[in-house]
């Protein structure tokens, strides 16, 4: 009784909303980038930078989190969704740097496809993280979930299909390249379903 009339602390919510800005940058970043070689070394140190100052408040979120008696919702649901949200960009980060590592000469229409997504995604995450300010309208929040759902089905297709074809190439080196390239493109898009799915056990646990 005593916790339920102690303010809390809002604060998270723009933890949150910050972050998922800064995916969404480096989403349209990775859509944007291509192999000529200024344009891929601007983008890839671009990337990078969003990636440093997301973890900057990937940090501050967890600070205050341990500094802060009550909170909007459970304290392992803020932990993990934030946590959850710099997986995502950590993902775009290790994409977009092995593009340079491994000096690819041409950008595959899959990798712009699975970009593409990723800006979806975290339109729908943006969206749905806004919507936790007013908890108890769940109904838009619901369809944002559903949304991630969705286009997280749709990358699994475009990633099957890309290795797919890459396993009938002949250059072995560049099967390799690419095959990790993809894996972590598609690794971003599930950590966007995972943050999705943290969402909305928070809306199931405040109903």
């Amino acid at each position: 009784m005593f916790k339920s009339i102690m303010p809390k602390e809002y604060k998270f919510y723009d933890f949150f909303d910050n972050h998922i800005g800064l995916v969404y940058e480096a989403s349209v970043a990775l859509q944007n980038i291509d192999t000529n070689a200024s344009n891929l070394i601007d983008t890839v140190k671009k990337i990078k930078e969003l990636e440093h100052r997301a973890d900057d408040i990937t940090h501050e979120c967890t600070e205050t989190l341990h500094k802060t008696f009550i909170t909007p919702f459970e304290r392992q649901d803020i932990y993990s969704l934030i946590k959850k949200l710099d997986d995502i960009i950590d993902s775009i980060d290790s994409a977009a740097s092995r593009m340079s590592l491994y000096g690819i000469q041409e950008v595959r229409h899959e990798c712009k496809a699975i970009a593409g997504i990723l800006i979806e995604c975290t339109q729908a995450l943006q969206a749905a993280l806004l919507g936790l300010r007013n908890i108890k309208r769940p109904v838009h929040i619901k369809e944002k979930i559903v949304k991630v759902r969705e286009l997280e089905s749709k990358c699994d297709i475009i990633f099957k299909d890309a290795l797919s074809r890459l396993f009938k190439e002949s250059d072995a080196m560049l099967v390799i390249k690419w095959k990790e390239i993809f894996e972590r493109l598609e690794k971003s898009v599930d950590r966007c379903e995972d943050a999705a799915n943290i969402i909305e056990s928070i809306l199931i646990d405040n109903a």
